[in-house]
């Protein structure tokens, strides 16, 4: 198992100024996730999303040969984590969260370009997502690794009947030696 680290800095947003003033700096880990991690994922879940994963869908995800799954740790904490499916050779970000005190600082772009190296190393050529119509952050951050909006699932959602965008991307076009880790535009 690989773990990549990453210097990021404590993001309680009471304590930003302070911690920042101290320049202390925390390591962003990013490894497996496993059985023993779904508590805490689970908290996040909840409070990230309207219709929250249930634990048996992330025990489906953990059990199934085509998922992977991968958990961002700041000090031990579980701050966020990254889910997707490589079938043959396109990658499915099927679910993406970071806990909300550690928001903007990194913490998803670095899980994305994990999901993009594990994708590359498998030779995925195409990389494809759902995005809710109404959340124009996570298009906007999706955007940044060369998603474009490519398709409608009408009435996907079920809670609210929202239609999801369905944003695609191709996985070839990125760069590992990118200082910003994101796809290249045409």
């Amino acid at each position: 198992m690989t773990i990549r680290e990453k210097k990021v800095l404590p993001s309680d947003k009471n304590n930003m100024q302070r911690e920042s003033e101290k320049t202390q700096k925390q390591v962003l880990k990013i490894r497996n996730m496993g059985v023993n991690d779904l508590s805490d994922v689970l908290s996040i879940e909840k409070v990230s999303f309207r219709t929250p994963w249930s634990e048996g869908i992330f025990r489906d995800e953990l059990s199934s040969s085509l998922c992977h799954n991968f958990v961002a740790t700041v000090e031990e904490k579980i701050v966020g984590y990254i889910c997707f499916a490589i079938i043959v050779d396109e990658v499915h970000l099927r679910n993406i969260s970071v806990h909300k005190d550690y928001r903007r600082f990194g913490i998803a772009s670095q899980m994305m370009s994990e999901m993009i190296k594990t994708s590359q190393e498998r030779g995925v050529l195409w990389s494809t997502l759902e995005v809710r119509r109404s959340n124009t952050a996570a298009m906007k951050f999706y955007e940044k690794y060369g998603f474009e909006i490519k398709g409608i699932r009408r009435s996907y959602y079920r809670d609210t009947g929202e239609d999801a965008f369905i944003m695609w991307a191709n996985v070839k076009k990125y760069s590992s030696r990118d200082s910003k880790r994101h796809f290249h535009h045409e």
